[in-house]
């Protein structure tokens, strides 16, 4: 027979002890409701990477501090609010962004994009945020270009990868100088190398009154009618959540108070989508 001394007694107790314990805690702990592993809140959910190209005002602008400023910088920030989604914006020369898309390394762009038939085969397009359209600029004292049909022979200047650029490319223009930036292919004009610019009407429009660019007028009418949407890559699950926030503040009249920021009078009816 075996004999307990005090001190074995004891450790008995203790080991009997510690079993009970984990017995309870094994219970209690299966019995526990578990975290919901559903989807993640907007708070846990990654910020989307939104590029821009702010060589475009008014539509996207940055200050001496790096600050974005601009029309498409503060409705994509509604867009956000609105479609409950949060995100960080990167600038990036305009005819990398359609390439960052596509490789993925951004999750959406608002840059005064056209919607087009070519670009809607490789990404996917928001319904439109902004209708606009093609003008001709040329030098004030210019009596020879009055249309796109004058411009055959003609030097044209145009931003690179821009729907103005190919509109330049179809007028027999002798030569066509294509720049990072409008302002800059605007500048060019109003030094007399290039005699016409071709761009989207507001940021020419801006351009004149706002100073940045002078001894410079706009001719004809319009070249084209274009809208403007956010883009993201093909598939993208975040194309629903920023239709969500455009069609928001499209209804409830934020749209309208950011439009009548940057641009004169009201804003124009905008379709469910583009006729392309």
């Amino acid at each position: 027979m075996l004999r307990f001394t005090r001190i074995r007694w004891r450790a008995l107790v203790l080991g009997l002890l510690s079993l009970v314990c984990v017995v309870l805690f094994a219970a209690c702990g299966g019995s526990a409701p578990t975290a919901d592993s559903g989807s993640p809140s907007t708070a846990d959910a990654a910020p989307l990477k939104v590029a821009l190209d702010p060589t475009f005002p008014p539509f996207q602008s940055q200050t001496g501090a790096g600050q974005f400023e601009g029309f498409d910088i503060d409705l994509m920030n509604a867009v956000a609010e609105a479609g409950g989604f949060t995100m960080n914006m990167e600038g990036l020369p305009f005819d990398g962004i359609i390439p960052a898309l596509q490789a993925g390394t951004i999750d959406a762009t608002i840059s005064t994009m056209t919607i087009t038939k070519e670009r809607a085969e490789v990404v996917d397009f928001s319904r439109p945020y902004f209708k606009a359209g093609l003008a001709i600029a040329v030098q004030d004292g210019n009596t020879d270009i009055t249309g796109f049909d004058s411009l055959s022979g003609k030097k044209i200047s145009a931003q690179i990868g821009t729907t103005g650029e190919a509109e330049a490319r179809k007028s027999g223009a002798s030569e066509v100088r294509t720049f990072d930036s409008t302002p800059i292919a605007l500048q060019e004009l109003s030094n007399g190398n290039v005699d016409a610019t071709i761009s989207d009407a507001p940021a020419i429009l801006y351009a004149i009154k706002s100073g940045g660019v002078r001894g410079v007028k706009v001719v004809g009418e319009l070249l084209t009618e274009e809208f403007y949407g956010i883009a993201t890559p093909k598939g993208s699950p975040n194309l629903a959540k920023i239709n969500a926030g455009l069609q928001t503040i499209i209804a409830n009249g934020k749209y309208k108070e950011i439009y009548q920021k940057w641009f004169d009078g009201e804003p124009p009816v905008l379709p469910e989508a583009a006729p392309i």
